[in-house]
């Protein structure tokens, strides 16, 4: 993906990042997926005070694609920061959410955060080099 088109994403995530509900935690985080055909579902964290019934925004704008039919994702941008700050380190997905992107995306899915100041991008295969996947089932 180019820096373009990252920075876009990134736009759509910090948008996306004000609909957070996070009384608890007070980190407000956002999520831009893209899919294949280029439309875009956004996301955002929604908090519990049953902290396991929280959820992330990473999976909130998949489910949202899933829940629209779509199952074919190119690239997600993520942004986080505590409430009324600007997103400038990284936000790298926790663990349960690259375990969840792995369930609709490959290896070579981007994952686009903010850091040190400018773009940086992973694949899910760095982020997750090992995952359990419905291969792992058979």
């Amino acid at each position: 993906m180019d820096k373009k088109k990252a920075v876009e994403l990134l736009n759509k995530a910090i948008e996306a990042r004000d609909g957070a509900y996070a009384p608890y935690s007070n980190f407000y985080v956002g999520a831009a997926l893209l899919c294949t055909d280029g439309e875009i579902f956004t996301g955002a964290n929604v908090e519990n005070a049953s902290y396991g019934g929280a959820i992330c925004a990473e999976r909130v704008a998949i489910t949202a694609a899933v829940t629209h039919g779509h199952r074919s994702f190119e690239a997600i941008a993520i942004v986080g920061a505590p409430n009324g700050q600007a997103p400038v380190d990284t936000c790298m997905p926790c663990g349960f959410c690259r375990q969840f992107m792995s369930e609709f995306c490959g290896d070579d899915f981007e994952v686009v955060l903010v850091g040190d100041g400018d773009v940086k991008i992973y694949t899910l295969g760095e982020l997750l080099p090992h995952a359990f996947t419905a291969s792992s089932l058979s």
